[in-house]
């Protein structure tokens, strides 16, 4: 990694903690909209949902408003809950006008940018909607260590699209060979970044497993032993 100049980091569920913020959030808009649900037992059933709608939205299947109105219409399904179209709606709407109140980062995210700020510039490609990526970083006070932020709403297009990682190193003026891709999602991130001819680190806080050749770190203060 002694050639590496350019360190680029997706955002949520690497640096930002989605899982918690996001857990806040429809602890908030659920009692707000008085919605009696075990949050548990909520997110049993959301979380595997949500993310079988990510991926739609990353392949262009689905469009955004499809993705916010879908994963809750068949969360309620399946919890056996009749929740009238109006109030997903409105729920959907207030989930991303809560979203950015909650702000926890993951263990070691401001550590491990202080000790990579002075030795390389940092960069974001993210597949998030660029105000409320920006409310993200604004609000968790990462915005300041970082050159360049890309996000799909940029791009036309998401992770891991190869269009969205060549404008990112257009606008960092970078070039792969020089640069390093740190991020959750084995396909968005690792397989994008690969593709391009850039290198790439899994953040696998979720233990999945992975091909030995890919390089891989379970905290993100592990960095400091590659970087």
């Amino acid at each position: 990694m002694n050639n590496k100049e350019h360190v680029f980091f997706d955002l949520d569920h690497t640096l930002w903690d989605f899982d918690k913020n996001s857990k806040l959030a429809f602890k908030k808009i659920l009692k707000q909209n008085a919605i009696e649900v075990d949050l548990e037992h909520f997110f049993k059933y959301y979380a595997p949902i949500n993310l079988k709608y990510w991926k739609l939205y990353r392949e262009e299947k689905i469009d955004q408003t499809k993705l916010r109105y879908n994963r809750l219409k068949e969360t309620f399904e399946g919890l056996s809950m009749t929740i009238s179209d109006e109030k997903i709606n409105q729920l959907s709407q207030d989930y991303i006008t809560h979203l950015t109140q909650f702000n926890y980062l993951l263990s070691g995210t401001y550590e491990i940018l202080e000790y990579l700020k002075p030795k390389y510039k940092l960069h974001i490609i993210t597949n998030g909607v660029q105000k409320i990526q920006d409310e993200k970083l604004k609000k968790s006070k990462l915005t300041n260590y970082f050159h360049t932020v890309t996000n799909s709403e940029m791009a036309g297009v998401k992770k891991p699209n190869p269009i969205i990682f060549n404008m990112a190193l257009g606008l960092a003026n970078a070039n792969p060979e020089t640069s390093i891709m740190i991020g959750d999602s084995f396909e968005a991130d690792i397989q994008g970044a690969l593709n391009v001819g850039m290198a790439a680190i899994c953040y696998n806080y979720h233990n999945t497993s992975l091909a030995k050749n890919i390089k891989s770190i379970h905290h993100l203060l592990e960095l400091k032993n590659i970087l």
